[in-house]
């Protein structure tokens, strides 16, 4: 077996990364030159506001799941557990009257805890994450319709909606996001986790030959997923002045197309948070977009899905070369 020298092959994934992040940017500014000349309100103050608070829930957890992915694994929970840990998060605050702190962290631990049992079974049990997290999606989704009873649960005080409100003319969310962002971009290019979470990607059994615990790399990044999946739907419940049992369906494929449209290998190995956030503004501008023409919710799926299969198709060329 030849042993890969992790320090070695940096140069070569920064490389890779750079060239398709240039796919996510190229898609980023022809749909913003598109939507400018389809649509009269595509470039308002307002919409871009609502594009950047629209980015946001997407984007945070698109971040957790570029996490499993890079190593090369898949999460399919994202969505339902962005409605559970905001069910939840609502329940503490507006049944039980927790200060709002004990909420939110309440919400984030219940997220974190589920990525770590997703990590746990694929780790340990070796269950396919395939598995495993469409097994979390459904009992999350029932998580969030126990918890609500079914209903929404409404009308939080002004501190939490707080979260989705502006400073100045900035939008508090993208500002929690970048934040995100930050730190997590500092963990995969600075912390020796982040190489390590590159490494199983791209060489599973090498890296456990050079003693790497793959187990413990993939329960970091499933519990990294779950804890962005949770800050999620604190951030859309807070949004919405609401917590839906219904929220967050469809958002994994946002999640993913994301990803993948960021330029983030399905085998793991190769991508980046920069190319995910780009492949979050083209997803959420496409919806946008969709919007301001009056075109139905129905079709956007269609055309989520055409996405996500086109970058697939775009970007599968790179994945032998990053191999």
């Amino acid at each position: 077996m030849r042993v890969i020298d992790i320090n070695r092959v940096r140069p070569l994934i920064s490389s890779l990364n750079k060239n398709r992040e240039l796919f996510a940017l190229s898609a980023f500014l022809g749909l913003v030159a598109v939507g400018s000349l389809l649509s009269p309100y595509f470039l308002t103050p307002t919409n871009i506001k609502n594009i950047l608070s629209q980015v946001s829930i997407i984007a945070v957890l698109a971040a957790g799941e570029t996490y499993v992915i890079l190593t090369g694994g898949i999460d399919l929970s994202v969505g339902s557990l962005l409605a559970a840990t905001g069910a939840i998060t609502a329940a503490l605050i507006k049944w039980l009257g927790l200060p709002i702190l004990v909420g939110i962290l309440g919400g984030l631990i219940v997220g974190a805890m589920a990525g770590a049992i997703n990590g746990l079974f694929v780790s340990r049990i070796r269950i396919p994450s395939f598995i495993i997290t469409l097994a979390m999606m459904a009992v999350a989704r029932g998580v969030a319709l126990i918890v609500t009873g079914g209903k929404p649960i409404s009308i939080f005080p002004p501190q939490f909606t707080a979260i989705a409100g502006y400073i100045g003319p900035v939008p508090m969310l993208i500002v929690i996001t970048v934040a995100v962002y930050t730190i997590w971009q500092f963990i995969l290019s600075k912390a020796r986790i982040g190489r390590y979470i590159y490494a199983v990607g791209g060489n599973e059994e090498a890296t456990r030959f050079l003693g790497v615990k793959v187990g413990l790399v993939k329960l970091v990044a499933f519990t990294f997923s779950g804890f962005c999946a949770g800050l999620s739907g604190i951030m859309l419940t807070a949004r919405l002045d609401s917590a839906y049992p219904a929220a967050g369906q469809g958002y994994e494929l946002d999640a993913i197309a994301a990803s993948v449209l960021g330029g983030v290998s399905f085998t793991g190995g190769i991508g980046s948070l920069i190319g995910t956030f780009l492949g979050a503004l083209v997803m959420t501008i496409i919806g946008n977009l969709l919007n301001l023409l009056n075109v139905s919710a129905f079709y956007q799926y269609i055309a989520k899905g055409m996405v996500l299969a086109i970058a697939a198709v775009s970007l599968s060329r790179g994945v032998k070369y990053a191999k």
